[in-house]
This record gives structure tokens, C-alpha cells and sequence, in this order.
């Protein structure tokens, strides 16, 4: 699928600015397009590292901020990675709308954050502003869930777990979006969210296995 295939689906600005970068959709990308990702629909996005998943996401976000259906929220496990998409994402859609970072203080409300359009929070981060009433909260309508498998996670999977529990409840007419490279179980997590599963194979470099041994690489 070509990205000029779904031009009349995308805000003009967001075609404008990937046009420029990307002329044919990988094929998670493809398949969340063609089982409803511009139509809103939650989605669930199994596929390898680096295959395309943060595109997914941007479009779902960037396309209900654009087009002025509500705000978005990219939730993050780590303060490293939501600082990489914050200078990831202001790089490329700053001249469209106001990106935030919220990954601080867990007693402050961060009530600055009323005035930014796509916020980056860790799920801790986000659960406390929830927590702390924060009024903005209710403006969101696109929720991208990265490293969702971390769920299974016995650190921080109970606070990702009650936090899309309540962003479900609060937030009841918002797609949500989940992103892993590895989900041991896919289609109950779907069920879960009421999303369309996708799983795809497809990776940019082929992955191959080997041993290494006696300074000696042989792939099987």
C-alpha cells in the first residue's frame, strides 16, 4: 500500500509532512489501516522492532489532533524513552501542534499541560495525574500504549494494568492504540482492550541465530 493510497484519510498537514519520508506503508502499517485505524477502531500491534509500530501510533494521534478530535497521550515505561519521543516527535510535528513531557514530580498535576496537544507520559507519571484530578484529562481521545507486554511485567505491569483500567472507564469514546514487539498472549490482551489484533513477521533486517564460540560465528 502506498502512503498517496490513504491521502483522503489523513489530515492534510500529516500527509504533508510524511510525504516527504515514507512512500509505501510496511506491512503492520498496512494492516492496521485496512482493519480500521483511521477509522478510530482500538488496535492491537504485534510486530517486530523497528518494523513500523511508532508510525502507526503517530498517525492515529497526530490524525485525531489535526483534524481537532481531541488530545493524545503516548504512555511510556521509562523516563529514557518517553524523552526519545519527545525530541522524536517535536522534531517532526512541532510547526502542527504542542508536544509535552510529563515524567516528573508524581504530586504535582502538571496543570501546564492543558495548553499541549500530544503529551508523553510514563504510565506511573500518568496514573498520578489521573490520581491528582487533573482536568485535561477528559480531552484525550487517542491513547498509544508502548511495551503494552509489560503488563506481564511484576514491577510495573499492576500500575499499566489499573491505569488503562481507568483511562477505559474515564475515557470510554478514546481509540486506544497498544505497541509490543512480544506478547506471549496476543489474543487475550485484544479481547481485553476490545481491540483488532495485528501480528506481522515482517522485520528490515533479517534475523538470523547463531553460536559463537573459540572465536569462531556459525549461524544454524
Amino acid at each position: 500500500m502506498q502512503l498517496k493510497d490513504i491521502k483522503d484519510k489523513l489530515n492534510k498537514d500529516l500527509y504533508g509532512t510524511l510525504k516527504s519520508e515514507i512512500d509505501e506503508l510496511r506491512p503492520c502499517q498496512e494492516k492496521a489501516v485496512n482493519n480500521g485505524l483511521l477509522e478510530r477502531k482500538n488496535l492491537l500491534i504485534c510486530s517486530p522492532t523497528a518494523s513500523g509500530k511508532t508510525l502507526v501510533a503517530e498517525l492515529a494521534a497526530m490524525n485525531s489532533i489535526l483534524n481537532r478530535v481531541g488530545k493524545a497521550v503516548y504512555i511510556v515505561p521509562l523516563k529514557a524513552l518517553a524523552t526519545e519521543k519527545f525530541k522524536e516527535f517535536k522534531k517532526k510535528y512541532s510547526e502542527f501542534c504542542n508536544i509535552g513531557i510529563s515524567i516528573g514530580d508524581l504530586d504535582k498535576k502538571d496543570e501546564y499541560l492543558k495548553n499541549y496537544d500530544l503529551i508523553i507520559a510514563t504510565s506511573e507519571k500518568l496514573d498520578s495525574l489521573i490520581r491528582h484530578h487533573t482536568p485535561w484529562i477528559n480531552e484525550v481521545k487517542t491513547i498509544i500504549i508502548d511495551e503494552i507486554h509489560l503488563l506481564n511485567d511484576p514491577g510495573r505491569g499492576p500500575t499499566l494494568e489499573i491505569l488503562i483500567t481507568i483511562l477505559r472507564q474515564l475515557l470510554n469514546n478514546s481509540q486506544i492504540i497498544g505497541l509490543s514487539a512480544t506478547i506471549g498472549n496476543p489474543k487475550q490482551l485484544a479481547d481485553w482492550l476490545e481491540a483488532e489484533l495485528i501480528i506481522d513477521d515482517w522485520r528490515p533486517v533479517e534475523l538470523k541465530k547463531g553460536i559463537f564460540f573459540d572465536n569462531k560465528l556459525e549461524f544454524y
